[in-house]
């Protein structure tokens, strides 16, 4: 799978694709991440890709020109299945999205900034539009990097354990059951005698019902029961 990340400050992006799985997945060639400074593509020599909005109004609104030549210049060289503008009044990040993208296999990511893009950038050239959450950030860098991050830890390959991915919190519309680890009891407390009975079918019968529990004290949204 190959990401293209369009945006005006590359260098906020040199960290999450450097470290831990998304490095190694693109060690192992399962996908390939490019990173596009929109100031080379600026309309003078001052690197302008932004201006004041028509109409007055505070901030900066990112120019539709840099932009378009941008993302054409990417299309000249391959056809995309998604063109991805992360914004605050996007869809709501959620598994079933991100399950969604990762059956891609060429994606445009493009980080907005200031007040926002041109309006006709979303109307002309944007397929979908994903928010993370109801806040806003400087910029959409670090939304870019959590969708790429949870699209890209569930491809096939990535993780050692594939299976891991398939039990994460959301993939079936509950939340994870708890974990334990070694030792089996520290300081008096106690890791449940399930887990250790070796009992494969009653362990996966227990994990099913603390996570459909876990689930209704915390998010009973998941279950509609809010």
């Amino acid at each position: 799978m190959r990401f293209d990340i369009i945006t005006c400050q590359p260098d906020l992006l040199e960290s999450p694709f450097s470290h831990s799985i998304l490095k190694r997945a693109q060690q192992k060639g399962l996908v390939e991440i490019h990173i596009h400074d929109l100031r080379k593509y600026a309309v003078n020599k001052h690197g302008q890709i932004d201006d004041y909005a028509f109409g007055g109004g505070a901030g900066m609104v990112m120019m539709i020109e840099p932009i378009d030549a941008c993302i054409s210049e990417l299309k000249a060289e391959r056809a995309y299945d998604a063109l991805i503008y992360m914004t605050p009044d996007g869809q709501t990040l959620n598994q079933r999205i991100v399950n969604q993208f990762s059956l891609m296999q060429n994606v445009i990511i493009l980080c907005g900034h200031y007040k926002g893009v041109d309006e006709r950038v979303r109307q002309h050239f944007i397929t979908h539009e994903i928010s993370i959450g109801d806040y806003v950030l400087s910029g959409g860098e670090l939304g870019a990097a959590v969708l790429a991050d949870a699209i890209i830890r569930i491809l096939p390959g990535v993780l050692n354990d594939e299976t891991s991915a398939l039990t994460d919190s959301f993939q079936d519309g509950l939340l994870a059951p708890p974990v334990y680890t070694r030792p089996a009891e520290y300081k008096g407390m106690k890791v449940p005698d399930i887990l250790m009975s070796g009992d494969t079918p009653k362990i996966e019968q227990w994990r099913f019902e603390q996570a459909v529990e876990r689930t209704k004290q915390r998010r009973p949204d998941l279950l509609g029961e809010e």
